[in-house]
């Protein structure tokens, strides 16, 4: 693959991961209430969905996203109810002062964590547009060398944790000023808001 089709592709995909989406509100609305307690086990879900959607798409199965309908439909309203489980339990969390080195009460086990944000990439309608209908005309992927699916695929492992992480520390920053029990339950839910219309922008696409 040459340099300037790399370039290229992570300029593209720079963009399209950067983007705000239902990825990014989950990403900005977990880091504003847990800070970046979790936060690699959840970033990992979207790197593993994505590489999916790239092997995918590098296999020709654009044409199995259309004959395997019920089952993208599934993956989807997965991912949509697992925001929306973070929602509930975001606006029932307790009121309590913030302590700024400290995380929240709302404990979630790295494999959930992981499993959650994969069904969210793995039907989430941004993601699937981009890798079945965007990428195959800014990468001609049937002349596309084995090497240069190991440069995709790296790319793709360096960018999105790079931007998403990037999301998790800024929302972790700004948790500082929530520090009153009031602000932090206003803080929970708000972001429990962010996450149930990202989970609605799922569900309805």
């Amino acid at each position: 693959m040459s340099w300037y089709g790399l370039v290229t592709f992570c300029a593209v995909y720079f963009l399209a991961v950067a983007t705000p989406g239902p990825g990014v509100a989950a990403v900005i609305a977990r880091g504003l209430a847990r800070g970046p307690q979790g936060a690699v086990a959840f970033i990992a879900g979207f790197v593993v969905g994505d590489l999916i959607w790239f092997l995918g798409a590098a296999l020709g199965l654009s044409a199995l996203a259309q004959t395997a309908h019920s089952v993208f439909v599934t993956v989807k309203y997965a991912g949509a109810a697992y925001l929306l489980f973070l929602a509930y339990r975001l606006w029932t969390a307790p009121a309590r002062r913030l302590d700024p080195i400290d995380t929240t009460d709302i404990v979630q086990r790295p494999l959930a964590s992981f499993l959650g944000s994969l069904s969210l990439t793995l039907g989430n309608p941004k993601a699937m547009i981009f890798f079945v209908a965007l990428l195959p005309t800014v990468v001609n992927l049937e002349s596309l060398p084995p090497m240069g699916y190991v440069e995709i695929a790296s790319a793709i492992a360096v960018i999105l944790p790079a931007i998403l992480g990037t999301y998790v520390l800024a929302a972790a920053r700004a948790r500082v000023w929530f520090q009153s029990p009031r602000a932090n339950q206003l803080l929970n839910r708000s972001s429990g808001t962010v996450m149930a219309a990202a989970a609605v922008a799922v569900a309805t696409r």
